[in-house]
């Protein structure tokens, strides 16, 4: 991709970089990252909320965008994301007064390349699924296949893109380079290369040699870190960096500045284990927490789940991470039990409402959803809780049913909310 920007590319930018930053500079903004911050800190007053775009996000940006530039539609699609929240939802997602742009880095677990196969609708506009074809079949025979993992950082080809952005829109909007969280999640990029079965056969097959590797992928993640400090890539991660699963990393925490390089420790993180369900918390135990826990000692902080219910394996693992700040609380997790462990804790109860009642009807039951959010609020009652509605994969078309929905949770919060 040749990294461009025309000149007709370069007037729509412009526009919509002038609309962000009109958001950008209203009140609500401040007043939302004050809240974000006290939140984060477990001082907030009240839940914060997050409808998170990305998964129906073809449904809402097609008809915004206007580049024809494949460089230039990659930043209309980021300039987009910084506002339509504000502009079409009005959760509590904060627009940025710059354009954010990390590092173009990358993790190639083992150095195997992961291999996908995409199925389509009949027409070819809409993916309905993927596999991801497997390298390793049996752990044993297939040992040797695992290489030292390929991991860098491009730093020309980022400051590339930062010159080009700047010179598009840098007037209007400075353009900030920025650290997301460090995301690490070892069993998912696992079975990018290993089916999910063969994965839990091997835990039975070859428990040592299993042990092994999930040891080296701790060892290769933690490398990696090691050559991002090295290259002094590393930056705050305190105000609006994603934190990964709709929320980021707004905290007083962590260092915002400092006299020397940063390192992961002065960093937010981000885990999960979404693969590891259908084994017991005895085997996750065994098998999969030492190299969470190896990994998780890097970071400043931690933001731990996505789907997986996390109440089996609290009590013997999860709760056992000092560093843990926010929980996922999916849709398959027994609320109520987490609402038990998190209450006064210094852990922040991550609900994520089902998908179901935003996602499934094109008309929204307000009366079943308005249930099923008075459940979390009752049980994360005494919690700092925060809530983000991830998943929904169509709004059939209907914003006005979104903003409905961000409506109703605020409405229930007002009404039934009890920190």
């Amino acid at each position: 991709m040749e990294i461009y920007i025309n000149q007709s590319d370069r007037e729509i930018l412009r526009a919509k970089a002038r609309r962000q930053m009109e958001l950008a500079q209203m009140e609500r903004n401040r007043k939302l990252t004050k809240m974000w911050y006290d939140h984060n800190e477990l001082q907030g007053e009240r839940p914060m909320i997050h409808l998170e775009m990305e998964t129906f996000s073809h449904e809402i940006l097609p008809q915004r965008m206007s580049c024809q530039g494949e460089f230039a539609r990659i930043v209309e699609k980021q300039i987009l994301d910084n506002y339509l929240n504000q502009e079409l939802f009005d959760d509590d997602r904060v627009t940025p007064d710059y354009y954010p742009l990390e590092y173009d880095r990358w993790f190639t677990l083992f150095g195997i390349e992961v291999k996908v196969q995409h199925t389509s609708n009949l027409s070819g506009s809409e993916s309905l699924g993927h596999h991801f074809v497997p390298v390793l079949k049996d752990l044993e025979d297939d040992y040797h296949k695992l290489k030292q993992s390929d991991f860098g950082v491009d730093i020309a080809s980022t400051m590339k893109k930062k010159e080009v952005i700047e010179d598009a829109i840098g007037d209007i909007l400075p353009v900030k380079l920025i650290t997301s969280c460090l995301y690490a999640v070892p069993t998912q990029m696992l079975v990018h290369i290993m089916d999910m079965q063969d994965m839990m056969f091997a835990m039975y097959d070859y428990p040592e040699l299993f042990k092994e590797m999930m040891g080296r992928i701790a060892d290769d993640t933690i490398a990696w870190y090691r050559l991002m400090e090295e290259k002094q890539i590393f930056l705050p991660t305190v105000a609006g960096e994603p934190l990964g699963q709709g929320t980021w990393c707004y905290n007083r925490t962590l260092p915002a500045r400092l006299d020397r390089p940063f390192v992961s420790t002065d960093l937010f993180g981000f885990m999960d284990s979404q693969e590891t369900v259908g084994i017991s918390p005895d085997m996750f135990e065994e098998f999969i927490f030492p190299c969470y826990q190896k990994i998780a000692s890097q970071f400043g902080l931690l933001s731990y789940g996505c789907c997986e219910p996390v109440h089996p394996i609290w009590e013997r693992c999860l709760s056992k991470l000092p560093n843990l700040r926010k929980i996922s609380i999916s849709p398959w997790c027994d609320e109520e039990y987490m609402g038990e462990q998190l209450r006064g804790s210094h852990v922040i109860y991550h609900r994520k409402p089902s998908p179901n009642f935003l996602g499934v009807d094109e008309i929204l039951d307000e009366d079943a959803f308005r249930a099923h959010i008075r459940r979390s609020l009752t049980a994360a009652a005494g919690c700092e809780m925060e809530i983000t509605q991830r998943d929904v994969y169509t709004i059939h078309h209907n914003i006005d049913k979104a903003h409905r929905y961000i409506e109703i949770i605020k409405e229930e919060i007002a009404n039934c909310w009890q920190k």
